[in-house]
């Protein structure tokens, strides 16, 4: 590889960390022809972008890039592969998900909304992460709650109130 075109990867690499809020660092090592494309065709389906690189090129578009990735650059040994995720927890679930087949993919750290995580024990962590949509969901179901609570109450009292003023009329 040249060094054009290892300035090219690192720009890209670069600009696709600047992108991603959420990213994963994974060993896939180990894993033959058949079940490594199984694995990219549920990262396919599960909307991950999966990219295996050179571990100097992407520790120096980590450097290059504005993000602070603390102790991400130091996972770097042996293979990597970079998973790319809109959602934070999808690659996560992907992971424990293939471990039920497979002994890997093997998480070695996470960069999820300027979080690190760090080591394949953090796996059961990441995958309980809730969705920014799922955040929303449980907030407006906490704030409709009460208002439910106050408009049931009314409607059973004026019932209630209703009720006794007819009964009290017959008398």
């Amino acid at each position: 590889m040249t060094r054009q075109e290892k300035a090219n990867v690192i720009e890209n690499l670069t600009t696709q960390l600047a992108d991603s809020s959420t990213i994963y660092l994974a060993d896939i090592s180990g894993l033959d022809a058949a079940t490594t494309s199984d694995l990219r065709r549920a990262c396919f389906k599960a909307n991950i972008k999966l990219a295996v690189v050179k571990n100097t090129l992407l520790k120096k578009a980590m450097e290059a890039s504005d993000k602070e990735f603390g102790e991400l650059p130091s996972t770097l040994k042996g293979n990597t592969s970079l998973m790319f995720a809109e959602t934070a927890n999808a690659p996560a679930k992907l992971i424990k998900t293939f471990r039920k087949k497979s002994d890997r993919p093997f998480l070695k750290g996470a960069f999820i909304e300027e979080a690190i995580y760090i080591g394949d024990d953090n796996l059961d962590a990441l995958v309980s992460i809730k969705s920014k949509e799922e955040m929303i969901g449980e907030i407006i179901g906490l704030l409709q709650s009460p208002a439910k609570n106050v408009i049931s109450g009314l409607k059973s009292g004026g019932g209630k109130l209703a009720g006794i003023l007819k009964t009290l009329s017959e008398k």
